[in-house]
């Protein structure tokens, strides 16, 4: 079993992921937001290429998925945090190596540091891999190739020669004359700490307990030429060791294997997703491994939510409201109709970031999810009119519906929210029902939230989904969509709301 990568069963590049360059989708379905609150912690490992690519072979997908369900191991997870801990301060260890620049025997001493953290930390990981019950091929892959490292010669050498060295450095004595502003640097002529016998000369004057005045070094600031100085002379002193712990840095400058770097990078797209879901898990709010078929367009999922506003929810102590969905046979497309602000947006957005994370073979929001594997993922959603595009709303809403619908292929995810809303509404209809035909003759899966209750029951593809209110206040929504007929009260209620005739802005105004 070869390992390549627990991120690519097969060799793949990264794709270029620039800050500057962040698909469309990502704004519209607010995956900006869930990425950048999910990775804000693991910044020096770069994992916004690995998020940026969703999969389209089912076998990538459940190459992950099994490194996901192995890591429902809470000693595996454990294990790894430990691991990735020693090879962060290796890293700090070989940053302040360059920093030292021409203090070459303290840059030697901190690169000796570095293998020390690197051996701990990769002999740790083997011997725990190899006592766990692991399912996945990736990191079954992985364990195969640490034991076959650790066997290596390099590394039995790195290893062997960093406690010899380790040993020689730390057994190294001596003494420090100060005098007449000179310092002489010799060998120390005893073993004896005198330490015990000042406490023991001193002790009769001692009047309450002694106060520590030790204090912590949290980072170190270098070396200044004084200290390089008496370092040189300690090198003189010792030229055996010094000249060992040289050689060591010359023959093991390129110590850490490329496999192992890699999988300490790629393990935190794992370790990065699940800490942000854990804190909505906590909550009582449920994650599964979906179902994926490259074949089938019926998708289901049951007690789904919208990551970016159950995140928000959270912080805020607000409850969360989950909802249900499928689309089975011949249908493709679920059109959202019912009040605004009653959740309408929120369902569309939960529907792609459904899809947009079982393809990437992470877990998603859901007791059980069978999702449809996209090839790419469309989305048009309401965007600010722009002086310089010299374009009004309507036409840009046309432009970018035609382009969507000449990239689209079978296989493409497509989610529009309230297209046409700047026109008249006989033009929407109109419009709504070209873009509707052409959506059905592609075969999209879709979901379309709209305020033309006539496209609820446009054809046998559509699927009517209603956003509910509470029958007792028909003024408060309740964030639940029924899979049931539209009920015609969306585009009433959007005309009564855009001229404020609605029963609680009269009340309002009419209010005393």
């Amino acid at each position: 079993m070869t390992f390549v990568s627990i991120l690519f069963e097969r060799e793949k590049p990264e794709p270029p992921f620039p800050p500057t360059d962040v698909p469309a989708p990502f704004a519209d379905l607010h995956l900006d937001e869930i990425l950048q609150s999910a990775t804000a912690d693991w910044k020096e490992y770069d994992l916004a290429p690995f998020f940026g690519l969703p999969l389209r072979s089912l076998a990538e997908i459940t190459y992950r998925q099994e490194v996901f369900h192995d890591l429902e191991d809470p000693i595996l997870v454990a294990e790894i945090k430990a691991f990735s801990k020693q090879m962060q301060k290796m890293r700090e260890h070989l940053d302040q190596v360059k920093k030292l620049g021409d203090f070459h025997h303290a840059a030697q001493r901190c690169f000796l540091a570095a293998a020390e953290h690197y051996s701990t930390a990769v002999e740790r990981l083997a011997q725990w891999l190899a006592a766990l019950d692991l399912q996945s091929r990736a990191l079954r892959a992985f364990r195969v190739h640490l034991a076959e490292y650790l066997r290596s010669d390099s590394f039995r050498r790195v290893v062997t020669q960093t406690h010899t060295l380790g040993a020689s450095l730390s057994a190294i004595r001596y003494s420090l004359l100060l005098r007449d502003g000179g310092v002489t640097v010799q060998h120390c002529d005893t073993d004896r700490d005198y330490s015990a016998t000042i406490e023991d000369i001193f002790r009769k004057f001692r009047q309450d307990g002694p106060q520590d005045y030790w204090v912590e070094l949290r980072k170190w600031s270098g070396m200044n030429h004084i200290e390089a100085q008496i370092q040189q002379r300690v090198a003189l002193l010792y030229p055996d060791t010094f000249r060992a712990l040289e050689a060591f840095y010359v023959q093991h400058a390129d110590f850490v294997d490329a496999s192992i770097a890699r999988f300490d990078r790629e393990i935190h797209f794992y370790l990065a997703y699940l800490a942000y879901i854990e804190r909505l898990r906590h909550a009582g709010l449920n994650f599964c491994l979906p179902q994926l078929s490259g074949m089938s367009k019926e998708v289901s999922v049951r007690e789904a939510f919208d990551l970016a506003l159950a995140t928000k929810l959270l912080q805020e102590r607000t409850r969360i409201v989950p909802n249900d969905f499928h689309l089975s046979g011949a249908e493709r497309i679920l059109v959202v109709t019912g009040p605004n602000h009653g959740g309408k947006t929120t369902f569309a957005r939960m529907f792609g970031q459904l899809h947009y994370f079982a393809c990437l073979g992470c877990p998603v929001p859901g007791k059980e999810a069978r999702l449809f594997l996209f090839d790419q993922l469309f989305t048009h959603f309401e965007r600010e009119e722009h002086i310089t595009s010299l374009r009004g709303k309507l036409q840009d809403d046309l432009l970018r519906i035609h382009e969507i619908l000449q990239r689209a292929t079978p296989d493409s995810l497509l989610v529009l929210n309230e297209v046409f809303s700047s026109t008249t509404l006989a033009d929407a209809v109109g419009l709504s029902r070209k873009i509707m035909t052409a959506i059905s003759e592609l075969d999209l899966v879709a979901v379309w939230v709209t305020f033309l209750d006539e496209l609820a029951s446009f054809n046998h593809k559509t699927v009517s989904m209603v956003a509910t209110v509470d029958p007792q206040d028909h003024a408060t929504r309740t964030f639940r969509l029924e899979r049931r007929p539209a009920d015609g009260l969306a585009y009433a209620l959007a005309i009564a709301e855009k001229h404020r005739v609605t029963y609680a802005c009269l009340k309002e105004r009419l209010d005393p």
